[in-house]
């Protein structure tokens, strides 16, 4: 593995800076984190985390929206925001020269935007525009569908996007107040990857985000349970979008390593036997794999894809004895030999650009309180043996077990199939 340079500190505030120094390169990934994310909002406000990741680009009292964009693209560096279930980040990639354009900009955004409640009310507007985007597109909201049956009424199955109805009560005093409760300094994670020294970087976190106060209360993050439902939303679309699966494990689960491989060998990459099975043999679907989502304290493994109507059925059918041949046959030594290497290759490669290097850096921070060495993580990887998939195999792709949910035409199905 490659070797790492990577620094912890903690501010006396509390704020957290970690960072990774690579002097090799001529540029700089730059993260301010809030561990604050959709599993953190009371249910009359869902989807204000994300409507927060808007606003903040919306002005300062330095900084206009265009002045924002411009202070980092005008020295050939982007600036972007995402929002997750448990976190949300504003980042930018820049040279390594311009580091203090690049925490100044960020930390500006963080503790001086004015949230102005006209722009509030035109972004609003933006985002209600988003939600309808998303619910026109079958492929990305059966994924929400999914874990909202999965685990119902938990807030880790709710959509990031909240609802428009949510979405369209939302105001400034309601912003200031989840952004005073959430966005204190000991929920901050500064994250940096680049040819920056990490007293550097601690120097300009000091310099502007020291001097922040408060504490947020405890968070109480309690562990949803499966609820083993199925459910089918009837919509006009030319394909069927499936998802199947049920209970995974959480990053301090030592479970999350047999399944990565699992999730490999199943349905992971192009050589994986859904893949092969369904596509490549048959050519019954364009999309067809698995993923595995991991959260703090729970997960899931999920089989997705996506196929004509009238071939459902028989997709489904398929997907299910792929899994019962795991279930019960287990994986050879050969498959489980192979998807290690591919773990591995994987994870070196994705980590050659700095910005997957600092993404990396601020979730581990948020999960641990600490990064995992490339090389603890590939230990547990290759200390997985065929006994290990195969144990949580059975447990977890237990059919009596699994979550089926699907979007699709099934009134024209079923309609079709009386006419036949």
């Amino acid at each position: 593995m490659p070797s790492e340079a990577i620094q912890l500190s903690t501010l006396p505030n509390g704020v957290r800076v970690v960072s990774e120094t690579a002097s090799h390169v001529q540029s700089l990934s730059l993260g301010i984190w809030v561990d604050a994310g959709s599993v953190d909002e009371p249910a009359g406000v869902r989807g204000i985390s994300h409507f927060i990741e808007h606003m903040l680009f919306k002005g300062t009292g330095k900084r206009n929206a265009q002045q924002i964009a411009e202070a980092i693209e005008s020295r050939g560096g982007s600036l972007n925001a995402f929002t997750d279930k448990e976190c949300t980040c504003f980042y930018v990639k820049s040279l390594a020269e311009d580091a203090e354009v690049a925490m100044d900009v960020l930390s500006d955004m963080l503790i001086a935007s004015r949230l102005d409640p006209g722009e509030l009310a035109l972004e609003r507007n933006v985002v209600l525009e988003e939600i309808k985007r998303y619910e026109d597109t079958p492929d990305d909201i059966i994924h929400d569908v999914f874990t909202q049956t999965l685990w119902k009424r938990h807030p880790l199955g709710r959509p990031v996007l909240g609802s428009s109805r949510t979405v369209a009560e939302l105001d400034d005093v309601a912003v200031r107040a989840y952004m005073a409760e959430n966005y204190t300094p000991d929920r901050i994670v500064v994250a940096a990857a680049g040819n920056v020294p990490h007293e550097r970087i601690v120097e300009l976190a000091s310099q502007m985000l020291g001097g922040q106060t408060g504490a947020s209360r405890r968070k109480s993050r309690k562990p949803p349970h499966v609820s083993r439902l199925s459910k089918s939303v009837r919509k006009k679309t030319e394909q069927v979008h499936f998802c199947l699966g049920g209970d995974g494990a959480g990053q301090h689960d030592a479970r999350r390593f047999p399944l990565t491989i699992l999730d490999m060998v199943l349905g992971g990459n192009m050589s994986s036997r859904l893949f092969q099975e369904i596509r490549e043999k048959r050519g019954l679907a364009y999309s067809i794999g698995s993923y595995l989502t991991v959260f703090q304290d729970c997960g899931y493994f999920t089989v997705y894809g996506g196929t004509s109507p009238e071939t459902y059925d028989e997709v489904l059918e398929l997907v299910h004895v792929e899994l019962a041949k795991v279930r019960e046959q287990g994986l050879t030594p050969d498959e489980v030999q192979k998807a290690k290497n591919q773990v591995r290759g994987s994870l070196i490669l994705g980590l050659e650009g700095m910005s997957a290097r600092m993404m990396r850096l601020g979730k581990s921070i948020l999960s641990f309180g600490y990064v995992p060495l490339l090389d603890e993580y590939a230990a547990h990887i290759n200390a997985v043996t065929v006994e290990d998939v195969q144990q949580v195999a059975a447990a977890g792709l237990d059919p009596d077990g699994l979550t089926t949910t699907a979007i699709g035409p099934f009134a024209r199905l079923a309609a079709a199939e009386e006419a036949a």
